[in-house]
């Protein structure tokens, strides 16, 4: 069907015009501001259910409340455990940061194979044997191994 020609107006139409009129640089701005709200609405919502479920101090009616709340008056449910847990969240969020960082040195060390201090002592032995090191060398090798176990 063939729209009509309207002068001053250019015969494509855009996804702006939906509305009937033309989007101008204030109107998405608005749009865009709005749109980062919801966002960030969503964003603090899903963290403090992952927050109310990873917390181990609160007990299964407690969660409930809490996720009722949630449901039924979802803003102020999210301010108000902002405020009265907020602390708490960063808590068991640094701990959980922290726990991580230390399984993940775990594994690199079991995979990269580092020596344990008796493999270490044993090796600077070897090369105390060999001739290529001097007592005092070994006993700074062996004063490090046994300082890292």
């Amino acid at each position: 069907m063939p729209r009509e020609y309207v002068p001053g107006r250019s015969r494509s139409s855009t996804v702006l015009e939906a509305k009937g009129r033309d989007m101008n640089l204030w109107d998405f701005f608005v749009w865009l501001f709005w749109f980062y709200v919801l966002v960030a609405c969503i964003w603090i919502f899903i963290t403090v259910i992952i927050d109310i479920f990873r917390d181990h101090t609160l007990n299964g009616w407690g969660k409930a409340l809490w996720i009722i709340f949630l449901v039924f008056l979802p803003f102020l449910a999210a301010f108000v455990y902002l405020i009265a847990r907020g602390s708490g969240m960063a808590e068991r969020r640094a701990a959980e940061v922290s726990r991580a960082q230390a399984d993940s040195a775990d594994y690199i060390r079991s995979v990269a194979g580092g020596s344990s201090a008796s493999a270490e002592i044993e090796k600077g032995k070897q090369l105390l044997d060999a001739g290529t090191i001097t007592q005092a060398e070994f006993d700074t090798l062996k004063a490090k191994a046994l300082q890292k176990a």
